[in-house]
């Protein structure tokens, strides 16, 4: 098998997607892969999804002016999008903390390895009641020794709780859940509903995405991205969470750039009123729980799109929408642990434990395809109607780049510091402080990406549209 090309990635996603194969003459991509230490072609996951998402948006805006822009990403720059939170400063201070101590991999008794992640003070408490122990990593190291791998890995899952047990690309290939994916392609754009062609608005202003509504209900990295992404080529996004979930301050800041922010509480009626208000004024509803949930609340996708004929309802999930682990809760990191990524990582750099890409590629690609995918639904519905459905997954990202190809030495590439992405950063003052930031990685010629509004804390704006 030849390997992928940034080039042959974006056109899987553009034809995947069936939109115009001639826009696809209007991108330059530059740079090739390692440009970042992995045997994983992460540059070219990066530049793909992220040239799809700013080609939909040119599309977008051609709708509206019959003009056709050229769009050129750079994989150097695409790839310090994918690692937006590491490069997030808080006037000029230190790195900030993204990891609880505990979360990491670990040593069990039949020799296996196990991924904890306890970022969630619910989740760690649960790990540490499981285990019996304390909330100390040694103890925590300890205590996993008396488990055999995969008893723990479904001892935790069962109770609710975010683990993966390390698993060679052979050992997940025959799990059931990843032959469920394996049937799905790489994400689903389908018509749920009947509804007027909406054309996009003519007095909504210059930008791609002026005068479309985004409710963003996501949080931590992939669902926060697709927001951010959206913001970024003119949305109005509001960005609306529950009182009582917890966040992760660092990520609220990085992905909550370009955003309003409103508090909802789904669990009383009027928190579900309100909800129900703002979908109804929506042109996109976004949401990354966990399948089903919303639903069990009148908040899936049929059930808005009669609420709001011409919805474009966005779903990011974990494992993927299918399958035994649907329901199964999951983050980026656990995802490559499950699927034989950090295997993988690990063999070629001869490690002794597991080892994860050098950024959380699932999480921000997996971002940029369901913006890319609002966008898509977004262009169907100007020219053709309906309501629409978009579904992205975590795990079908990571099987996508698992398929292409390994550069065996991709790991030896030298890292990227700081100081060496400091062009694709700016500054701007916030109620944060001074937040420095990766900027937009895609460049269109007439309408750059760019955000509107600073980052606001969590329930800054009340629940309702400009």
């Amino acid at each position: 098998m030849n390997a992928m090309t940034p080039e042959l990635a974006l056109k899987h996603i553009w034809t995947t997607a069936e939109c115009d194969p001639t826009a696809l003459r209007s991108v330059s991509l530059a740079g090739t892969d390692p440009g970042l230490p992995s045997v994983y072609r992460v540059g070219t996951l990066a530049s793909a999804t992220i040239a799809a998402t700013g080609l939909a948006a040119a599309e977008y805006h051609r709708l509206r002016t019959g003009h056709r822009q050229h769009v050129t990403v750079e994989m150097r720059r695409a790839l310090a999008s994918f690692r937006s939170e590491r490069y997030l400063r808080i006037d000029e201070g230190p790195p900030p903390a993204l990891r609880d101590p505990v979360m990491g991999f670990y040593a069990t008794r039949d020799d296996r390895w196990i991924q904890l992640h306890t970022n969630f003070p619910h989740h760690l408490e649960g790990v540490l009641k499981v285990l019996g122990c304390a909330n100390d990593r040694a103890a925590v190291a300890e205590a996993i020794r008396g488990w055999d791998g995969g008893t723990l890995d479904q001892t935790l899952a069962d109770a609710g709780l975010c683990a993966a047990l390390i698993r060679t690309p052979d050992e997940w290939a025959a799990l059931e859940q990843a032959k469920a994916i394996a049937g799905l392609p790489l994400f689903e754009i389908e018509r749920i509903g009947d509804a007027p062609a909406e054309p996009p608005r003519q007095d909504g202003g210059e930008r791609p995405l002026a005068g479309v509504r985004v409710l963003d209900l996501s949080r931590i990295i992939a669902g926060p991205v697709a927001g951010r992404a959206l913001a970024q080529h003119g949305a109005e996004v509001l960005m609306v969470n529950a009182p009582h979930l917890p966040n992760i301050a660092p990520l609220v800041i990085d992905n909550g750039r370009g955003k309003r922010s409103a508090v909802v509480d789904l669990r009383d009626a009027a928190g579900r009123e309100t909800l129900r208000g703002l979908a109804g004024g929506a042109d996109v509803f976004l949401q990354a729980y966990r399948p089903g949930a919303l639903t069990a609340r009148g908040f899936g996708p049929e059930e808005l799109a009669r609420v709001r004929p011409g919805l474009v309802y966005v779903s990011v999930c974990a494992y993927g929408h299918k399958g035994p682990w649907a329901e199964r809760r999951g983050f980026d990191s656990l995802v490559q642990s499950a699927s034989g990524i950090a295997f993988t990582e690990r063999q070629a750099a001869g490690w002794d434990e597991p080892k994860h890409l050098p950024c959380q590629a699932l999480d921000h690609a997996t971002g940029y395809l369901a913006a890319f995918g609002a966008m898509a639904a977004l262009a169907r519905r100007a020219t053709e109607g309906g309501s629409w459905h978009a579904r992205v997954s975590l795990a079908q990202t990571g099987r996508w780049l698992q398929s292409f190809g390994l550069q065996p030495d991709g790991w030896k590439a030298p890292d990227v510091s700081l100081d060496d992405v400091r062009d694709c950063l700016a500054t701007v003052q916030s109620e944060f402080g001074r937040v420095l930031g990766v900027l937009p990685a895609e460049c269109l010629e007439e309408t750059p990406a760019y955000f509107a509004l600073p980052p606001a804390r969590i329930g800054a704006h009340d629940a309702k549209w400009v």
